[in-house]
């Protein structure tokens, strides 16, 4: 089954001519079966290229999806035209204030590592939907910043500053292969990291509950199963396109901003060279995990969730 998304919003033309099976609103609505409802909480500036990114994911599986993409309620993006957000975003306030339910919910990551997690201006009312999610969600994904600020807010797991930037494609251990999570995974895989903090595997498991599934030992920790919260963590970029860390590094270079070239990513490490895509199926194998967990085991009857 495909993804169901407005025929209008630049994701389904990029995923159609992908092979990407998406569906609008009119076809899905002639399937008689319920879709899972996945709500996207985008705090990237790019919104529609991030939007594109998980729709593409989260689309690749059997089962249909309905995809709702949701904003901060007072949070104002300077990087996506205002048209765009009016057609395409609910703020979370109103999403809130339906009570409607989600059996999946992602909240990506944000460009504010630098700051301390209350000193950013939308920290309330993200604590707002992190415990929101407790009661409308049957499972949540935090990614990157939206990870570590999960991981902080519901068991204070401390984000720390890196001396350099974590910056390429770095392999990472399965650590537990018989998580349906990973079911599929090789032993190691190849994620992108973007990122100037890191969480730290001793902090995480001083805490009961948290399993951390994927670790490097160079960047870290990087997935970690709460199950008391239905929740994964993840503090890496499976869901990049090919050309994302390329465009963070000629943006830096043109900025005259000092970076470093993205680890393991060129061909022989050289920028002038067509970077290549080596983490692709595990993204699909992860996200396609994830779903069918929902499937598996979020209620039929939607109204259900968080009342166990």
């Amino acid at each position: 089954m495909p993804i169901k998304i407005p025929t209008s919003l630049p994701a389904y033309d990029v995923l159609t001519r992908e092979g990407v099976m998406v569906m609008g609103e009119e076809a899905a609505a002639r399937q008689d079966i319920r879709p899972l409802r996945i709500g996207l909480l985008n705090l990237m500036p790019k919104k529609i290229q991030t939007e594109t990114q998980f729709a593409r994911l989260i689309g690749a599986t059997p089962l249909q999806i309905e995809l709702s993409l949701i904003r901060m309620t007072e949070h104002q993006t300077k990087n996506t035209a205002a048209e765009h957000m009016e057609a395409f975003y609910r703020p979370f306030a109103e999403v809130a204030a339906t009570g409607e339910k989600f059996d999946g919910f992602i909240i990506t990551g944000a460009p504010i590592e630098h700051l301390p997690f209350t000193e950013v201006t939308y920290w309330d009312e993200l604590v707002r939907v992190m415990d929101w999610t407790q009661t409308h969600v049957q499972s949540t994904f935090g990614v990157c910043w939206g990870g570590m600020a999960m991981i902080y807010h519901f068991h204070g797991v401390q984000k720390h500053m890196l001396k350099h930037k974590a910056f390429g494609c770095f392999r990472h251990c399965n650590l537990v292969p018989t998580s349906p999570y990973l079911r599929g995974f090789s032993d190691d895989c190849v994620i992108p990291v973007s990122r100037w903090t890191e969480m730290r595997q001793l902090e995480i498991d001083a805490v009961p509950g948290l399993v951390t599934l994927l670790g490097s030992d160079e960047v870290g920790p990087c997935l970690i199963e709460d199950a008391a919260h239905r929740a994964l963590y993840i503090f890496n970029h499976f869901e990049y396109d090919s050309g994302t860390l390329k465009q963070e590094y000629d943006r830096d270079v043109a900025n005259g901003t000092p970076i470093k070239v993205p680890v393991n990513y060129y061909p022989g490490d050289d920028p002038a060279k067509a970077p290549q895509n080596r983490w692709r199926s595990h993204a699909h194998l992860l996200y396609g995990n994830w779903i069918n967990q929902i499937y598996q085991t979020t209620p039929y009857d939607i109204d259900r969730i968080g009342t166990a």
